[in-house]
Formats: C-alpha cells, sequence, structure tokens
C-alpha cells in the first residue's frame, strides 16, 4: 500500500509520463503533416467566389494526400469564413499564423486581400491568393503569390480582341466601385488608350447593386458601339437582365467574372453572346483540364467556375514550391517560387504550363470565350505575354 504522498508522487510520474507520451505523439503526427489554412468568402457578396475557391483546393488536397502527400507529409487544411469582410479576413489571417499554418490560401477578394496580406507578409507565411487586382503584388510582398492572371496582363489581352472587330469604334466601361473593379478600370482604360477604341462612358456601379436600370440607360445614351462589364459575379448578372431588358442588341464584353458559370446559369439567355477574356476556364481544350473538370463534377455535382480553378491550381503551385526547395521551409519555399518555370509534364496538376514572376505574378495561356448554350465556348487560346517579346 501507497503512503499518500508516496501516491500522490506516482501519479504525478504517471500524468508526466502520459504528457511526454501525448508529446511524442503530437509530434510524431506534426511530422506526419503540413497545416494549411484557407480563409475564404464562405457568406456575403462574395459566397460564390469563395465557396468555389475551397471546393477547388480541397479537390486538389484530397488529390495530393491520396497520392501521398508532399514530401511525404498529409495536408491538414481548416476553412475559416471572412464574411466578405476586410477586417474579419485580417483577423483570420492573425489566427491562421497564430495556429502555425504553413501557408494561407485566400481570400479571392481583393479587397480583403489587401489588408490580410500584411499580417502572412509581417510572420512570413506564403499567401495564395484568387484577387486580381493590379495592386496587390506591385504592393512589394514578397510571400503572396497568385493564381489568376493580374489585371495588367489581362487587359491588354482584351483591349487588342476590342481592337481587332472592325464593328467596335467606342466603348462603354462599367465597373464596380471596389478595389477589384477600380483597378480593372483603370487598366483596361490605360490598354485601349494604345488601340484607336475610344471610351465614351465611365459608369460606376457598386458592390450588391440589385437595381441597374440607370447604368444601363448611361450605356445606351452613350451611343457606344459596345459596353466592356467588370463586375462581381451576381451583380453581372442581374446587370445582364437589365441589357436585355431594355433592348441592348450590341457586344457586351468582359473578363472571367462575366462569365463565371454562375453568373451565366443566374442570367440564363441574358448571357448568350458576351464575349470574355479568361485566364481560367474547365471548357479548355486540354487533357488535364478536362480530366480536373470530370473530377469536380464528380465531387460536387456541379461545373467548375474560375475561382474553383484558382483554388485547385494554388495547391498544386504550393506543392511544386515545396518540391522545389525540398523542405518545409516557408522561406526557402517562397524564394524557390520566385522565378519557377512549372510544366504540366511534371505537375499535371498545375493544368497549364506557368511561370512565376519575382512579384509573385503568373504568365500562362489565356482564353476568349464566347457564352453559347449555356457554356463558355473557347474561340481562341491566346499564348502567355513572354511570348511575344
Amino acid at each position: 500500500m501507497y503512503t499518500p504522498i508516496a501516491l500522490t508522487r506516482r501519479i504525478a510520474l504517471a500524468a508526466a509520463i502520459g504528457t511526454m507520451a501525448a508529446g511524442f505523439a503530437f509530434s510524431a503526427h506534426a511530422a506526419d503533416t503540413v497545416k494549411v489554412a484557407q480563409l475564404v468568402e464562405l457568406t456575403g457578396p462574395g459566397t460564390t467566389s469563395g465557396t468555389n475557391y475551397r471546393n477547388g483546393a480541397n479537390l486538389a488536397i484530397k488529390e495530393i494526400n491520396a497520392a501521398g502527400g508532399i514530401l511525404g507529409r498529409q495536408i491538414e487544411a481548416t476553412s475559416a469564413d471572412t464574411q466578405t469582410n476586410p477586417g474579419i479576413a485580417k483577423a483570420l489571417a492573425q489566427k491562421a499564423i497564430d495556429d502555425d499554418a504553413f501557408v494561407v490560401f485566400g481570400p479571392v477578394y481583393s479587397g480583403s486581400i489587401m489588408v490580410s496580406m500584411a499580417t502572412t507578409e509581417a510572420a512570413k507565411v506564403p499567401n495564395f491568393i484568387g484577387g486580381e487586382a493590379a495592386a496587390i503584388t506591385q504592393q512589394g510582398n514578397p510571400y503572396v503569390f497568385r493564381a489568376s492572371l493580374t489585371q495588367s496582363d489581362a487587359m491588354p489581352k482584351v483591349a487588342r480582341y476590342l481592337d481587332g472587330r472592325k464593328d467596335i469604334n467606342t466603348i462603354a466601361v462599367l465597373f464596380v466601385n471596389n478595389d477589384f473593379g477600380k483597378g480593372g478600370r483603370d487598366a483596361i482604360i490605360e490598354a485601349l488608350g494604345k488601340t484607336r477604341v475610344k471610351v465614351v462612358a465611365d459608369i460606376s456601379t457598386s458592390v450588391g447593386q440589385v437595381d441597374f436600370s440607370s447604368a444601363v440607360l448611361k450605356t445606351k445614351q452613350s451611343k457606344a458601339d459596345a459596353a466592356f462589364v467588370y463586375l462581381n459575379e451576381e451583380e453581372s448578372a442581374r446587370l445582364l437582365g437589365e441589357f436585355r431588358k431594355q433592348g441592348w442588341d450590341k457586344p457586351i464584353v468582359g473578363e472571367s467574372t462575366l462569365v463565371n458559370q454562375k453568373v451565366i446559369e443566374l442570367a440564363g439567355s441574358a448571357a448568350e453572346g458576351v464575349v470574355a477574356h479568361v485566364g481560367l476556364t474547365a471548357d479548355a481544350p486540354n487533357p488535364e483540364m478536362q480530366r480536373y473538370a470530370k473530377a469536380f463534377q464528380d465531387a460536387y455535382g456541379y461545373t467548375s467556375d474560375h475561382n474553383a480553378l484558382k483554388g485547385y491550381t494554388s495547391v498544386y503551385l504550393f506543392k511544386a514550391g515545396v518540391e522545389k526547395a525540398g523542405k518545409f521551409d516557408r522561406q526557402a519555399v517562397a524564394d524557390a517560387l520566385h522565378g519557377l518555370h512549372i510544366s504540366v509534364k511534371d505537375n499535371p496538376g498545375v493544368l497549364m504550363d506557368v511561370t512565376i514572376d519575382d512579384k509573385g505574378d503568373l504568365d500562362r495561356e489565356s482564353f476568349l470565350v464566347e457564352v453559347v448554350d449555356g457554356r463558355q465556348k473557347v474561340t481562341e487560346i491566346l499564348p502567355p505575354l513572354s511570348a511575344g517579346k
């Protein structure tokens, strides 16, 4: 029989051994996994974008884990809702860092990224984002990496297309008044300034706007030959419906958000004939993209949009960076990604050959699409910008 003191010591020793064992188990578990944090818009105006980004990222994580992980480690992912609120996105970025996430994926909305990426930069945590605002990578943040073409790269391709259409001499530009929209508006006007196409109307709209009757009326009154539209997804669908309602029969041209599959579904026949430049599309005519499109459809029961593709390729870009670095070291991974060329042959998950520049921007092929029978139809494959140098 143990004395009370001896019993207390025995219990304390057992507890200590248990704590040590738990610590060893945790260490072994930690050595077998890599923590990643997803900060995405699951509610609020960005719900469609954020949910699709998360779904694409989760599909990639599932595939990578099934194939043995990254350098033998399984990816352990958490997902948090920014509520499409920059302040919440910043707080969640800090929480991800406090939880020792090795890398952060998201947000998608540029306004949230502009706030949250300062937090990940201060902690030197690599941050893969879904935003396209040119200003994001102009801040000199060495830890932020895009999953899409920047507006500065995309808009010259749009301007080149417009300049090549002999039926378009003047254009009305409609944009959403946030970081994303203002960045796109500035980029397209600058690009068009180098062409013969003249901007005759510059029309601002609001996030969450429901009534677009005035915006369409202003477009018609400008007598523009075409409209360039750069709004978020839900607003794009409403605007297309208003164009149809007011009898607009001239070309409508835009970028990825205008021909998002959700926009096409919401706008219905009003989306038919719309033309856009897209950096990513599940309808791209290449085998890896078609494999991905089927896998996404099988997993979620609907067609992938460009946001899902951003999430999916972000994870594979991260994987390529870690493998290039050869170790799980945040600084080494960030350094390895800058200037890295990733081929589909060696890394099928990136879906298209891609090069990451010293700012974290991408260069790769992109596409012109037209909405035909409720789907994106690729009409032209556009080469990387570097191909013209």
